[in-house]
């Protein structure tokens, strides 16, 4: 991995760019960051020119949200267009749906996140070929040929494979197709896919992004300025707009983005670390532990692992009697939030995953006290 606390080649580092991102040029008596501007519609006489017409199309709290997650995804780049979303399925659906035609063919990962087979029926409704492989050893390449666009998710959500990006970008692209990275569970200060030749870097931005649990936010970083317009046309049309005071909570709360993540990612290691010394649990997986099936190209492409780790306990009792006995820990179903939570994911049905499959998110606790609460809940449902 490379440097992950100060800039390289004279840039700021990561800590000063979260805090910094986004903010406008200060004026004297004004907030650092401005309050949500709450308004449906703009003063707006004569000819409707300007940047601010009708609240569906533009708002200046967005302006500066979507300035600051571009000011993460692609650091020192202007060619880099970002538009926020009201959730992360509204940020993908833009994608998929502005890219995508009847006729033409779609790569996506079979292991990824679990909303995508609901799309994935909607795409085959509007007569789209929907090709699926896993994320592991770089699958997605078999299936590629012909495709409009690809559809990477890397970590893959909830079993954290992890694809080579920069391989498979350049392998769609010498075919003419799109490639759009799904970057939730890594956030841009784990990786940055347009650097990696993506299109497009998409993510919820309901999770670790902001962190706190209580924004529903998604946003699309592009690189190509027709297919964003097409991204941003979708988006009038649908209008899966955030609200301005959801993006007002988002853009503070990326100001503490590099503190938490610092945090969550060390304490993650250690925790896949003391489960690794447990009997009981099998397929252990975090990309940061070196032993790892995706630690060799996670860490060539990734700059942080993220806050996530799975594993699996023997039995659908077990794991329901382990997650029961936790204090620290929430059983709920996001991720990348200041208080850990953990779930038995099969209870979903979504995922192909065994019946006592445990997403574990990583919170700000105390890793002390965080790693012994989960290692007296195994010890309390034992036997």
């Amino acid at each position: 991995m490379s440097d992950t606390t100060r800039g390289t080649g004279g840039g700021p580092g990561d800590g000063t760019r979260a805090v910094r991102a986004g903010l406008p040029e200060p004026v004297k008596h004004e907030p650092t960051l401005p309050g949500p501007v709450f308004a449906a519609h703009f003063h707006l006489p004569g000819d409707p020119t300007g940047p601010y017409t009708y609240g569906r199309d533009e708002n200046p709290t967005w302006t500066l949200l979507e300035r600051a997650v571009g000011e993460l995804e692609a650091p020192g780049r202007d060619d880099v267009e970002t538009l926020v979303f009201a959730s992360g399925m509204a940020a993908i659906s833009a994608v998929l749906f502005s890219q995508l035609r009847a006729g033409d063919a779609v790569v996506l990962p079979d292991d990824g996140y679990q909303a995508l087979p609901l799309a994935r029926a909607q795409l085959e409704a509007y007569g789209i070929e929907v090709r699926t492989a896993p994320t592991g050893g770089d699958a997605q390449l078999e299936v590629l040929d012909g495709a409009k666009l690809l559809w990477i998710e890397t970590p893959s959500n909830p079993g954290l494979d992890v694809c080579d990006v920069r391989r498979l970008a350049d392998a769609a692209h010498a075919q003419g197709a799109l490639v759009a990275v799904d970057n939730t569970l890594a956030t841009p200060l784990g990786q940055r896919p347009l650097e990696l030749g993506a299109d497009f870097a998409v993510a919820s931005g309901t999770k670790q992004l902001t962190g706190h649990g209580d924004v529903l936010l998604g946003y699309v970083a592009g690189r190509d300025a027709e297919a964003m317009a097409a991204v941003r046309r979708w988006r009038k049309i649908v209008g899966a707009i955030p609200g301005p005071m959801e993006a007002w909570l988002a853009h503070r709360s990326i100001a503490t983005l590099q503190l938490r993540v610092e945090r969550q990612n060390a304490t993650a290691l250690r925790l896949a670390e003391a489960l690794r010394e447990r009997p009981e649990v099998t397929g252990l997986r975090y990309p940061g532990l070196p032993d790892d099936p995706s630690h060799k190209i996670a860490s060539q492409q990734m700059r942080r692992y993220g806050c996530v780790v799975s594993f699996t306990l023997p039995s659908r009792d077990r794991a329901d009697r382990f997650l029961d006995a936790l204090r620290l820990v929430d059983d709920a179903t996001s991720f990348g939030g200041v208080r850990s939570t953990a779930e038995r994911r099969g209870r979903w049905g979504g995922d192909a995953v065994p019946e006592g499959f445990v997403r574990f998110s990583v919170g700000a606790e105390d890793p002390a006290d965080l790693i012994a609460d989960v290692l007296r809940a195994l010890d309390a449902t034992a036997g």
